[in-house]
């Protein structure tokens, strides 16, 4: 897959990874809890409007990667500071960016202490992200990738729940055994392929063999991220007790790291392990759909509620990627996109209510709608689209998904069926003890709806999920061409030459 010409782009995207991280140097010399808010959500806000600047610059009809950048970093080893987007990357790239300043919103009143390490902690956490979807050299790629681990470490760890310490430590030795494993099958590339450059290793010219060792340190470490199941236990207990903020990034950009290093290294790098691995792979996603949706539907703790839903959604998104026809991996993409916004929306719903409640039981939480239609309105449309309500953005993803994986296999979507049936039962759940539910509750007498500051947190996700369900085609056409050529890399007839 080739590359724009080095320079093309004027730099955009270094500006867009190391400008959060300037903004991050700027808060640590600020003195004020105030101060600090409005400085994290105006430079947040800022670097979200520039990164609008993609879809101004990005051709939907190019091939390859463009706003390419390119210099030697390490000149001994190979080693550059390589940078460049497709069309599934510059999504990721806006989500990112989209959430950030509704994170700093949404954590206004609930972060009362250590403000400055708290808005520094979310601002370098959105350079490794952005960073992670910007990398073209597999050691540039290693070093945002890790460095994601250090704050969202503390996020958890520093401003969780009670059990915050277990939670960051399990989700820190999770996410390091993935590492090393995607470390070592980095080593084992470029010794092969004596480049760190990853659109010089796509296209599959490495021995079956050989792509089989490497496909599983990628599957383990990616899975792991996801999550898939059985790696998906991490995942509950860094939700349940992470920030609110936390929760939004963990479930927004986090999670889809995972599904994007399918995409952009297992699929195009291995595809002879990946046609090999990809029914079997289908089978856990499917797995996945049925135990996120039946867990989910057990609890009683509404964050861990849209936890385990994550699971259910992820898998959609596995399964659309290992379906590999071009239906499956635009729904796939268009799932990572849609659980980023819905979920994210859901995490900031219910972190308001712990606001209120400091419970996140749902019980304690019946009958809220009364004294907060506002609040109500808003569930009620983030829990169709977390259900895949037509009209809804998370539709269009998943329907695509399920029309892709058709095409492979009808008993393998058949069985996915009561996944569905779950998720449609564990949100209407939700929604109705929340809105409707319960007597009259004396506990809530004193209760406010949401603030303006809550409401304009909320309604731009409100916005992508009805715009997004109604008007999808601007996104597919976006990606279009990149899971075209993705695709064509994975196809036995497009294969480079085996080599030993």
């Amino acid at each position: 897959m080739p590359t724009g010409t080095p320079g093309d782009g004027f730099g955009l995207l270094s500006v867009l990874i190391f400008a959060p991280l300037v903004a991050a140097a700027v808060a640590a010399c600020l003195r004020g809890d105030m101060v600090l808010r409005w400085w994290a959500l105006i430079s947040t806000s800022a670097i979200g409007l520039a990164s609008l600047g993609l879809l101004n610059r990005f051709d939907p009809a190019g091939t390859g990667f463009q706003l390419a950048e390119r210099m030697p970093w390490v000149r001994s080893l190979g080693i550059e500071y390589r940078l460049g987007v497709d069309g599934m990357s510059v999504l990721l790239i806006l989500l990112t960016t989209g959430l950030a300043p509704l994170c700093v919103l949404g954590s206004w009143r609930y972060i009362g202490v250590r403000v400055k390490e708290f808005m520094v902690c979310l601002l370098v956490m959105e350079t490794a992200m952005v960073g992670v979807f910007c990398a073209l050299d597999f050691v540039l790629f290693f070093v945002f990738w890790e460095a994601m681990l250090i704050p969202m470490s503390l996020l958890i760890g520093v401003w969780g729940g009670p059990r915050r310490v277990y939670a960051a430590l399990k989700f820190f030795v999770y996410t390091m055994a993935g590492s090393a494993l995607m470390l070592a099958a980095i080593i084992a590339l470029r010794l092969k392929a004596g480049s760190f450059g990853i659109p010089e290793m796509m296209g599959g010219g490495l021995s079956p063999e050989f792509q089989c060792w490497v496909f599983g340190a990628f599957l383990l470490s990616f899975a792991i991220k996801v999550p898939m199941v059985p790696f998906h236990t991490w995942l509950p207990a860094a939700h349940v007790e992470a920030p609110t903020a936390g929760s939004v990034i963990l479930a927004g950009v986090l999670l889809k790291m995972g599904t994007y290093g399918f995409l952009r290294f297992s699929l195009p790098i291995t595809p002879h392990a990946a046609r090999m691995f990809a029914p079997w792979l289908m089978w856990v996603s499917v797995a996945a759909i049925l135990y996120g949706g039946l867990a989910a539907l057990a609890q009683t703790d509404m964050k861990k509620l849209v936890a385990y839903s994550s699971v259910g959604h992820m898998g959609f998104a596995t399964l659309g990627i290992f379906s590999l026809t071009q239906q499956g991996v635009e729904g796939a993409t268009l799932v990572m996109i849609n659980h980023g916004i819905t979920t994210g929306a859901l995490f900031l719903v219910v972190g308001m209510l712990y606001e209120r409640l400091h419970s996140r039981d749902l019980a304690r939480a019946a009958g809220l709608g009364r004294v907060m239609p506002r609040m109500a309105a808003f569930l009620g449309v983030f829990c169709l689209s977390s259900m895949a309500f037509p009209g809804t953005n998370s539709f269009v993803g998943e329907f695509l998904v399920m029309a892709g994986g058709f095409s492979v296999s009808k008993v393998l979507m058949i069985c996915a069926v009561p996944g569905v049936v779950a998720a449609a039962a564990y949100n209407l759940r939700m929604l109705q003890t929340v809105a409707y539910g319960g007597t009259a509750n004396p506990d809530h007498g004193g209760i406010r709806d949401l603030s303006a500051r809550e409401v304009i947190t909320l309604a731009p996700l409100l916005v992508l999920v009805l715009w997004l369900g109604l008007q999808p085609a601007p996104v597919v056409e976006l990606m279009q061409s990149s899971v075209t050529g993705v695709l064509g890399m994975v196809r036995p007839s497009n294969a480079m030459t085996l080599v030993p």
